[in-house]
């Protein structure tokens, strides 16, 4: 697994290498941040992945309750905001170091990966019964 997440690392960082073209200037600065970002994000799908393995438990016992659906909703729900959040963040955090097409490239670029990700993970999660 572990070998698998760095593989989805690298993938993601030549991604996103790939369409920012940035200058010698711009990379020394945009990188750091880039790998914060990343670490800090790490953080909010460790979250999430543990939200969706405690549903996939009771989903799978079929011994799911109310209590425990509004609990994995409210858990899920405050991991999106926190992604929200440190996106803004971290947009700020790039706005002095990127022009702002940059910035608004990177962000877009971070939401189509996300977008992809968030899609895989949906279809594999069977709807609360």
């Amino acid at each position: 697994m572990q070998i698998l997440r760095d593989k989805v690392k690298a993938d993601k960082k030549l991604v996103v290498a790939a369409n920012m073209d940035l200058t010698d200037a711009e990379g020394k600065a945009f990188w750091p941040i880039y790998d914060a970002y990343q670490k800090d994000l790490q953080a909010i799908n460790e979250r999430l992945a543990k939200t969706i393995l405690q549903y996939a438990d009771a989903y799978n016992k079929n011994a799911l309750t109310d209590d425990q659906a509004k609990s994995l909703s409210n858990d899920a729900l405050a991991a999106d905001q926190d992604e929200i959040t440190l996106r803004k963040t971290y947009a700020t955090k790039l706005g002095p170091v990127l022009p702002a097409k940059k910035v608004a490239r990177y962000l877009q670029i971070e939401t189509k990966i996300r977008a992809a990700i968030r899609y895989e993970m949906a279809t594999g999660i069977p709807l609360v019964q």
